[in-house]
């Protein structure tokens, strides 16, 4: 049975080789554990009645004239089909569940019953607009949904060794080929990118080299204006410049992060130099330039696009879950090729805090749109409401939340070419070796120290436990003895062990809170700090300050001590424990203009006691202001 792990390649190209998900268990006590368990007993099953409730499922009874029922929802919706299946595959692979087995068997009995004989299927297209069969590719998601439908076929297959779905998919990877692909009949690309990187895993799972042209075809199709891209312009589909010479990120964001995570899959699997250095520096600038504290990404409504470099408004933030998620699949397919300790960072950032802050704590609401500030008169949107929802009209994030959560345990851990073997992040879980069981117990990020122990034999190669990079200072116990984390360690992110010397092994972190600065760039939050503890963003929320303050009239003195709190309010505490504060508040509002040489008055301010709590948490005690980024103390 093929390897069930994210980006599942076997290239000698790659630095880390992902393990099998059977093989990390996570601890249902444990914090990722605990989603993974709430993921497959209510979001799962939420999503399946969602897809009955609103249509998508319908669609295709509707060609199969087993409903009579008019096409209900946007013209994409079969891919939140595909993507709960997807989720569903996870979690069987995970769990060996079989509860979703009836489910399964009527959809895909649907698909291959409406799927046309040249391998198309389409619900909107066949049931509404036929003639518009692959004739608009900017608009239509085509390759986009068959992308989505590829990896759940390929997760299911690889789970539970069911190809029926797979063969079904590999159809309309024929008819795409012949059409778009190397001598195909005309010239096309995806508008909504994430067919490429399920052709490369496509190539993975069956040997086929011609998936693996398709994808590379695709990817150097773009740049020469084959779509249209209307008043949105070719930025916004990725289509403005060769993938070679595209340096900064740009357009749709979720499109861009998508497009990326393919093309270093790739890279992975042989290709040239020139992509792989465009990968590097598309990195680099889209996390140091274009990424929000908590690890989203997307600066603007209008078309859910990045901005312009350091344009990263708190309020305005679009930051869709999907760019999250995307992003999330793009990094670790970096950190497989390249040693760079930030990789594992922001996937850490974005586990602990813009992906666990997309829903809330029963699994079954959802944001869309994830802002670092939500004034008290803010209303509700369509896909930015004041408060997360059940489902939404573009429902394409909760079951990409969903599917990601559902492989939580494949981004743990890793193994290196020469036999060792990589800690990647930190949660309690049970991880296959060779020949025994490595035990890791730890209550992070709420708590610093993490314990080993292995059952059966030690491993032969070199253990190595990732050292964060907001890490400043720990200790290593090895062998009963302890030590200080070494400057050499804490620069290179990385603690080496011996197998033998893991067994009974600690790593702790000190986990003191800290003040981040905003980049002097950002305007937005020019002036401002914001304060974390390890991996975790912190928030204030109107519903702790009561009639005590207004959240936008704090001001923060960050060398002021700042203190955990005792009271631990319910689900909490499994994130990291409330922070506590004295800040600066205004007891009316200021006038609008004023003139900036006056003396302010000291009169109108007050001091006043502020609670801090993991953004990841927020708005699960009901809508109301927010913010990360507190304007700092002025000196008087």
């Amino acid at each position: 049975m093929s390897i069930l792990a994210p980006a599942a390649t076997r290239s000698a190209r790659t630095r880390l080789r992902p393990l099998d998900i059977r093989n990390v268990r996570l601890d249902p006590s444990g914090l990722l554990g605990r989603r993974q368990r709430v993921n497959g007993e209510a979001t799962i099953p939420h999503l399946v009645e969602q897809l009955e409730r609103t249509g998508a499922v319908d669609n295709f009874r509707r060609l199969a004239g087993t409903s009579e029922a008019d096409f209900r929802g946007l013209l994409f919706s079969d891919s939140d089909v595909y993507k709960t299946i997807e989720a569903i595959a996870w979690e069987m692979g995970r769990t060996g569940t079989t509860a979703f087995d009836a489910w399964l068997d009527e959809v895909i009995g649907l698909m291959a019953a409406v799927q046309q004989p040249d391998g198309y299927l389409n619900t909107w297209i066949q049931g509404v607009h036929p003639e518009l069969k692959l004739q608009v590719l900017a608009w239509n998601h085509e390759m986009y949904m068959l992308g989505h439908w590829l990896q759940a076929a390929i997760t299911l297959d690889r789970a539970t060794g069911r190809r029926d779905l797979l063969d079904l998919a590999e159809k309309f990877v024929t008819l795409i080929d012949r059409t778009f692909g190397p001598g195909g009949e005309r010239d096309g690309i995806p508008g909504h990118e994430e067919i490429e990187t399920a052709l490369v895993e496509l190539h993975r799972h069956t040997g086929e080299e011609r998936h693996l042209r398709l994808a590379q075809h695709l990817v150097d199709q773009r740049g020469k204006g084959i779509l249209d891209g209307g008043n949105m312009g070719q930025r916004y589909f990725q289509d403005h410049a060769p993938v070679r010479e595209s340096f900064d990120p740009t357009g749709h964001a979720v499109r861009q992060l998508y497009l990326n995570a393919g093309v270093t899959d790739l890279v992975i699997e042989g290709a040239d130099e020139a992509l792989a250095e465009a990968m590097r520096q598309q990195w680099e600038r889209t996390h140091e330039r274009k990424m929000y504290i908590t690890g989203a990404f997307g600066s603007r409504h209008r078309d859910e696009a990045f901005g312009n470099d350091y344009e990263l408004p708190s309020d305005r933030a679009y930051a869709e879950t999907c760019a999250t998620i995307a992003d999330l699949q793009w990094t670790w397919r970096m950190s497989l090729i390249e040693d760079d300790r930030r990789h594992a960072d922001v996937i850490e950032r974005e586990l602990h805090n813009a992906l666990p802050a997309s829903l809330d704590d029963t699994g079954t609401r959802f944001f869309y749109s994830n802002p670092v500030q939500r004034r008290p008169d803010r209303f509700s949107e369509g896909s930015a409401p004041a408060e997360r929802v059940e489902w939404y009209e573009c429902p394409c994030c909760p079951p990409n939340i969903a599917r990601v959560i559902a492989q939580l345990s494949g981004y743990v851990a890793a193994t290196r070419p020469d036999g060792g073997f990589e800690l990647l992040q930190y949660a309690s879980c049970e991880i296959d070796l060779p020949a025994g069981t490595l035990r890791v117990e730890t209550d992070y990020p709420r708590s610093g120290l993490v314990r080993l122990s292995i059952e059966g034999d030690a491993p032969e190669a070199a253990v190595g436990l990732r050292v964060p990079g907001w890490v400043t200072s720990g200790r290593v116990r090895i062998a009963g003895r302890d030590r200080a984390i070494t400057a050499d360690e804490l620069a290179a992110g990385r603690v080496e062990l011996s197998g033998s010397d893991a067994d009974g092994a600690e790593i702790e972190f000190d986990l003191r809170p800290r003040w981040t600065a905003s980049h002097p760039r950002v305007d937005a939050t020019r002036g401002c700090v914001a304060l974390e503890r390890g991996p975790v963003v912190y928030c204030v929320e109107q519903v702790d300050l009561g009639e005590s303050a207004q959240v936008d009239d704090l001001r923060i003195d960050p060398t002021v001590a700042v203190n955990e709190q005792a009271d631990q309010p319910a689900g909490e505490d499994a994130i990291a424990p409330p922070l506590a504060v004295s800040a600066t508040a205004w007891t009316d509002a200021r006038p609008l203009l004023r003139d900036a040489l006056a003396e302010e008055e000291r009169s109108d301010e007050h001091q006043v006691d502020v609670r801090l709590v993991p953004f990841a948490t927020w708005g699960n005690r009901g809508p109301g202001a927010m913010r990360i980024w507190l304007p700092r103390l002025s000196e008087h």
